[in-house]
């Protein structure tokens, strides 16, 4: 499916035409998705469309517009498409071997921040398949004396996340390391934290087209009970206690109904200190564990 956009046509015009064919398509968020398109693929803030709107898309635009378009009618997502999104305020570059980052991950950085409230303090932290990087960079914009390792197993994310930690002012005090959870680490940190892949591996083949088809499967595949990735960084913190400082913590994502599950599994390991937070839509979406291992 395509949009005829003409380089005559004005930019005001070009956008009514996105939202009409999105709407016509049953895209959830129709005006949304035109509107960014619009804006990024024609470099303009907001105030250039409103005093500018009546200016022709020109060949360029109309060609470019028009491809971003069809891509969306596709079943392609906005971030995909324009290739990074923002979180925490900040841009990121995405890849396909990137998760698109979400506004519930922001709830991780919001919680590590509530444990380590002092601006200027010293932290040594780790962020487990940090993907494009985007919790590591946000802690670290957020705590100016912090110094950081972002771990994953794909050499495709952790170039994007060094990227990424460069253009948002942090890649001096950010490393980066291929790796499997923990088996490469060397304690101890004051914080790790994580966004693992957590989806039950039956239910990806529900989810929508646009995770299902765009976001890479490593990233979302935590096994039979989605608890895969979280079974493999406890039972690690378990046998290497040393990992986490005396004060640390370990701070992870989880789907809105894991919490429970989660709070067992860590007890049953051993961890007494294990707190669940939620999100903004008040789902469990965090939980933190303290450095209270039986026998430490």
């Amino acid at each position: 499916m395509t949009v005829d956009l003409a380089p005559a046509l004005s930019r005001e015009a070009a956008l009514r035409r996105l939202v009409g064919a999105f709407e016509a398509a049953g895209l959830p968020d129709a005006r949304s998705d035109a509107r960014f398109l619009t804006l990024h693929i024609l470099a303009l803030t907001p105030l250039d469309l409103s005093l500018r709107g009546r200016e022709p898309l020109g060949a360029a635009g109309a060609e470019a517009l028009g491809r971003a378009a069809a891509r969306r009618l596709a079943g392609e997502p906005v971030a995909r498409i324009l290739g990074a999104w923002e979180f925490w305020g900040l841009p990121f570059a995405l890849s396909p071997d990137t998760l698109v980052p979400r506004p519930d991950t922001e709830s991780v950085v919001e919680a590590a921040l509530g444990l380590f409230p002092e601006r200027e303090r010293k932290l040594r932290l780790i962020d487990l398949g940090t993907g494009s990087g985007c919790i590591l960079v946000a802690l670290l914009h957020e705590r100016p004396r912090a110094y950081g390792i972002g771990l994953d197993r794909a050499q495709g994310a952790l170039a994007v996340a060094r990227n990424n930690a460069a253009a948002n002012g942090v890649a001096d005090r950010a490393s980066f390391l291929c790796g499997s959870w923990l088996d490469a680490l060397s304690g101890p940190f004051d914080l790790i934290v994580s966004n693992p892949p957590y989806i039950a591996a039956p239910v990806i083949a529900t989810l929508e087209p646009e995770v299902r088809l765009h976001d890479p499967r490593a990233a979302l595949d935590g096994g039979d009970d989605g608890l895969d990735a979280y079974r493999a960084i406890l039972a690690g913190l378990a046998r290497r206690p040393g990992l986490l400082s005396a004060q640390g913590a370990l701070v992870l994502e989880i789907g809105y109904d894991q919490g429970p599950a989660l709070t067992d599994l860590a007890q049953a390991m051993g961890f007494a200190d294990v707190r669940v937070g939620r999100d903004l839509a008040g789902n469990d979406r965090v939980v933190t564990l303290r450095p209270s291992l039986a026998g430490r």
